[in-house]
């Protein structure tokens, strides 16, 4: 069957069965060139999609997912939901349901031709070696992903996309003297033709080499200075505590907080899946709930929670569009382009400039949301960077952290992480616990 074949004929035999269906349908291509000693090493394409089913019977939501779009396959999924949701105690109904039209927000954006693909991956590690002080590159990749999604259900839900994104990635260790550092970056972008290999390869190398040559840094509490990357890995944390669904079920220190001044003044979030050239913008949500933007903490005051109609409803609250699905699984909720404001505020005077965090999953609690960390920096004084630290962890908790920002920078930067992209300038702290010598 086709795709449009398949939807037709699940949400037929839905109805007569007397069940509420909603079909999801995602379709991935991943291309993945690594370069090695000036020429390519690997050379990868793979696809993977499939239809996930979500339905309501007797009042019981179930899910069930297939690879296979035949009548038989479609019949067995189908029957597959249908008795998980009768097994499951999780109540609920499927959303009322709009056209949605069919949107493609990816254009021409990653139609160069592979042989240009392929230069643009040569180019960032021949980059990475130009400076003299490079011992190894242990990683030069171009990356591209593109994504079909396909939404419809018994309540009137119709609706498609198509979007995608590329990427340079690089890894190298440079030495000077007995210092060794490694470092990485991972740079995306909606369009191949914005991508360019020489500057991120210049960028990665200066990054990289500004911590050589570290002191260890002294126990004691410093302002802090967290780079964009740092930021957005902090934030990528806190966004769990954002999430409905985690509220519903009691894991947010965010829950009964709404209205409250939970953070800086300086400090206002935003969520928005509609920016034009948003690495994860998207016209709707997996249960086809209109994309918006979410205005989340406003000047330091808590909004809103990021909401599926699931969490909205169990919370008595609007629905802001977040529900968040893989065909394979089930419902969830997630933010799309996550950003902080800039605010322009921001000057280096005396403190500690984290350029990034290690041990993220270990080291800090979405729940909790205390944090202890190893870390990489710089020490600054007189407005400008003074030498690297090393050897030191960085703890505390994220509201603390997000309550004592006294200044934001206007140098925003994207950083995709699982299930969103995060968006952060830097972001000046008035204190921060470290752990050092």
């Amino acid at each position: 069957m086709t795709l449009e074949e398949a939807k037709r004929y699940v949400l037929r035999r839905a109805r007569e069965l007397g069940l509420e269906a909603e079909v999801l349908f995602q379709e991935e291509r991943e291309l993945s060139l690594r370069a090695r000693n000036g020429a390519l090493e690997e050379i990868k394409e793979a696809r993977q999609g499939g239809l996930g089913l979500r339905v309501v019977a007797e009042g019981r939501v179930g899910y069930a997912y297939t690879e296979e779009l035949s009548p038989a396959a479609l019949d067995w999924a189908l029957a597959e939901a249908r008795e998980n949701a009768l097994l499951s105690g999780k109540m609920g109904s499927l959303p009322e349901g709009q056209p949605l039209g069919a949107h493609d927000l990816l254009g021409e954006g990653l139609s160069a031709p592979l042989e240009a693909k392929k230069a643009a991956a040569l180019a960032l590690e021949a980059g990475l070696r130009e400076d003299p002080r490079t011992r190894a590159v242990m990683m030069a990749t171009y990356t591209e992903r593109e994504v079909r999604v396909s939404l419809a259900s018994t309540r009137g839900a119709e609706g498609a996309f198509r979007t995608g994104l590329t990427a340079l990635g690089g890894s190298l260790v440079m030495g000077e003297g007995g210092s060794l550092k490694q470092g990485w970056d991972f740079l995306p972008a909606k369009e191949f033709h914005t991508l360019e290999p020489g500057r991120t390869a210049l960028e990665l190398r200066e990054k990289t080499a500004r911590l050589l040559g570290a002191k260890p840094l002294r126990t004691g509490r410093y302002r802090a200075y967290l780079e964009p990357r740092a930021m957005a890995s902090l934030l990528m944390v806190f966004a769990q505590a954002l999430s409905g669904k985690n509220a519903m079920e009691g894991k947010s220190r965010l829950l009964g907080r709404l209205g409250e001044q939970v953070a800086s003044r300086l400090i206002t979030l935003i969520d928005d899946p509609t920016l034009e050239r948003g690495l994860l913008s998207r016209p709707f949500d997996a249960e086809g709930t209109p994309a918006r933007p979410t205005l989340v903490i406003e000047e330091g005051v808590f909004r809103t929670f990021l909401h599926n109609t699931e969490s909205a409803r169990a919370l008595g609250q609007a629905n802001t569009g977040h529900a968040f699905r893989r065909y394979q699984g089930t419902l969830d909720v997630a933010p799309s382009n996550l950003y902080l404001r800039p605010v322009g505020n921001l000057r280096l005077e005396e403190g500690v400039l984290l350029t990034e965090f290690m041990g993220l999953h270990a080291g800090a609690n979405p729940v909790s949301l205390d944090f202890s960390l190893q870390a990489l920096g710089l020490w600054v004084a007189e407005g400008k960077v003074q030498y690297a630290v090393e050897n030191f962890a960085v703890s505390g908790n994220l509201l603390d952290l997000l309550q004592a920002v006294e200044a934001v920078g206007d140098d925003l930067t994207w950083h995709l992480m699982p299930a969103a992209a995060i968006g952060s300038p830097t972001v000046a702290v008035a204190e921060l616990s470290f752990a050092g010598a």
